[in-house]
């Protein structure tokens, strides 16, 4: 099994245990963080290695995480897997999984690329490296089968995970926080490249707000190694006050919040499921932005509003995702409760569509390739 980022770490977790009860003498080897680890997981190399997007990261990283790759490969090659599942991560993953194919061994993915959203062109390769697909997200199954590529909706496991109704009261208590803070989530997002562009826009964003809202109390999760990234523009921000850093504890400190400004990725997604409205905001080096436009299928890029087909919350883009723009429109949930209360109804659901026995499906249609 082999992971790129902690999102992909968390969602390789809730499989492991499907897959140890139906063989439990399974040995699990590649890359991985720690929710792999506690699976049980022998991880070859740090998952932050391959922690890293865009086009102008990945080129300044580019050596490095193509040696890894090739020393990999040449160790799968000579000691073959009985299977190999790729966790998301297609650029890494999918070249792997097509010299493992060529070999014999068995290829699954985890996680549909999001061909559906930009370089469609993928599903080519995606069809000369895979065996099967896992898919997360129920409308990809039938996109990947009528193009040749045999797959399997397994829901997504965080909406199994997370609680249809979330207990806020609890998450509060919890994180030491009353029942009468206003509570905005900050989460700008897990990789040094996110945190260098969201982290200053977000607490710029804070400083806004809370000269409008003097009670309110900004709580940050800081994941392990994040810390050291974000301390920087911290220093910047010397006049913030009651933010309260947790160390992990997303899904606590999304339950606990009133509303949350949030860099997109896999976190707006959990933000929808704990039900709390949000702002989306995103930037990245221009040339990144550049390519990345030309590639682009749909008009959004937050999953809440891909799998509603609808700007159901704000999305602030690049040059758009100024302090400014990210205050007003936290203001603007602030200011409408009707509106957050709509919202909240929408989530519930997309929740719904998203839940299924994900470690007893996918264990069930990865049971035909161990079985061969």
């Amino acid at each position: 099994m082999v992971a790129g980022e902690s999102s992909g770490d968390l969602l390789a977790s809730i499989l492991i245990p499907g897959l140890k009860s139906a063989w439990p003498s399974l040995s699990l080897v590649g890359i991985g963080g720690p929710a792999m680890a506690k699976g049980g997981l022998d991880s070859w190399w740090p998952i932050e290695k391959l922690s890293v997007r865009g086009y102008v990261e990945v080129i300044r990283h580019y050596k490095e995480i193509v040696g890894i790759r090739k020393a990999l490969k040449n160790r799968l090659l000579q000691s073959p897997p009985d299977i190999f599942i790729g966790v998301d991560a297609p650029d890494f993953n999918l070249d792997l999984a097509r010299a493992l194919r060529a070999k014999g061994i068995p290829t699954v993915q985890y996680v549909c690329p999001s061909i559906w959203a930009w370089r469609f062109e993928r599903i080519t390769k995606i069809r000369a490296s895979v065996d099967h697909v896992l898919c997360i997200f129920p409308f990809e199954k039938a996109l990947l089968e009528k193009h040749g590529v045999d797959a399997t909706f397994v829901g997504h496991p965080l909406a199994n995970f997370i609680p249809e109704k979330p207990d806020k009261s609890a998450a509060r208590k919890h994180l030491g926080l009353s029942e009468n803070d206003l509570i905005l989530a900050v989460l700008p997002g897990s990789r040094r490249d996110e945190i260098h562009q969201m982290a200053p826009r977000f607490l710029a964003a804070v400083e806004i707000l809370q000269a409008k809202y003097p009670n309110l109390i900004p709580v940050l999760p800081v994941a392990p190694g994040m810390l050291s990234w974000l301390t920087p523009y911290l220093a910047q921000h010397p006049n913030l006050k009651h933010l309260k850093l947790v160390e992990g504890q997303s899904h606590a400190v999304m339950a606990s919040a009133d509303v949350a400004m949030v860099t997109s990725g896999t976190a707006t997604l959990e933000t929808a499921l704990f039900k709390c409205p949000m702002v989306i905001a995103y930037a990245m080096p221009w040339l990144t932005w550049y390519i990345t436009q030309k590639k682009r299928l749909q008009p959004w890029v937050g999953l809440p509003n891909i799998l509603c087909s609808d700007f159901v919350v704000p999305e602030l883009l690049q040059h758009e995702a100024t302090p400014q723009a990210i205050a007003s429109s936290v203001t603007d949930w602030l200011n409408h409760p009707q509106r957050v209360q709509q919202l909240q109804a929408t989530f519930s659901k997309l929740h719904e569509s998203l839940r299924a026995d994900t470690a007893s499906i996918a264990t069930h249609a990865i049971a035909k390739f161990l079985a061969r």
